[in-house]
């Protein structure tokens, strides 16, 4: 069995993941001892072994929609997002700030996946609707080094992942070199999921459980706060982009 949480595991929230996947499973009744990690999240995603884990919207909807079973998405209690959603802050270098989001237009940007719905799907149709364009594209691979892309100049902006966002602040220290410029539509967020064939109930009553058990440290390290029943429409309602 596996059961993995890597959308916002890092060496500062690990422990706070593993206490969380242990009240779970402790809930649940079964499941694998430990997280797993380092393992391609695709080939996790997509096992019928799977227990739990968690993706992102554009995955989803891309590729994993009905190879997958969504169990429930997260609330953080993000500024600006109804429970269960959140959306993207587009960050520049301190030396922009009071730049309206206009004199971006055609500026070189840092993502850092072409299937990011925060990195890429939501600047794409954020720039779209204000009549703009993204210019040149650096892929970093992470929010994180996205950031730190556009901190030591090598590109203009980055989105990035609204609670990642809040992490990078609290973690990094190139965040002090970074201003808001603008923030997205919220999106449902990174959903829960399941094997396919897996009943999902049990699993979303066993997050619930274990979310309204977390420790105040936990709670304010992972951010979470509810797990909230979007169903799939909502995720397959938002506009697949085309690639960088």
């Amino acid at each position: 069995m596996i059961a993995s949480l890597p959308m916002y595991d890092r060496p500062e929230t690990a422990e706070a993941n593993n206490r969380f996947w242990e009240a779970t499973r402790d809930h649940l009744g079964f499941g694998p001892t430990a997280l797993t990690r380092g393992r391609d999240v695709w080939d996790m995603w997509q096992s019928p072994d799977l227990v739990l884990s968690q993706t992102c919207g554009l995955p989803y909807r891309a590729k994993l929609h009905g190879r997958v079973t969504l169990v429930g998405s997260p609330d953080y209690r993000l500024y600006g997002c109804q429970p269960g959603y959140y959306n993207s802050v587009i960050v520049a270098h301190r030396s922009r700030a009071g730049d309206p989001l206009d004199t971006f237009d055609n500026a070189k940007m840092a993502f850092n996946d072409p299937l990011s719905q925060s990195g890429w799907a939501a600047p794409y149709r954020h720039f779209s609707e204000n009549g703009l364009r993204i210019g040149d594209v650096r892929e970093t691979g992470s929010h994180v080094e996205s950031g730190r892309s556009v901190a030591d100049g090598f590109t203009d902006f980055a989105a990035l992942d609204a609670l990642s966002w809040e992490m990078i602040r609290r973690y990094e220290d190139f965040a002090a070199d970074l201003i808001e410029i603008d923030r997205t539509e919220p999106t449902p967020a990174l959903p829960f999921i399941t094997a396919r064939k897996r009943d999902p109930m049990p699993i979303a009553n066993a997050l619930s459980r274990a979310i309204f058990d977390l420790s105040p440290a936990d709670r304010d390290i992972l951010h979470l706060h509810d797990i909230i029943d979007i169903r799939h429409t909502a995720y397959l309602a938002v506009p697949i982009p085309p690639l960088p």
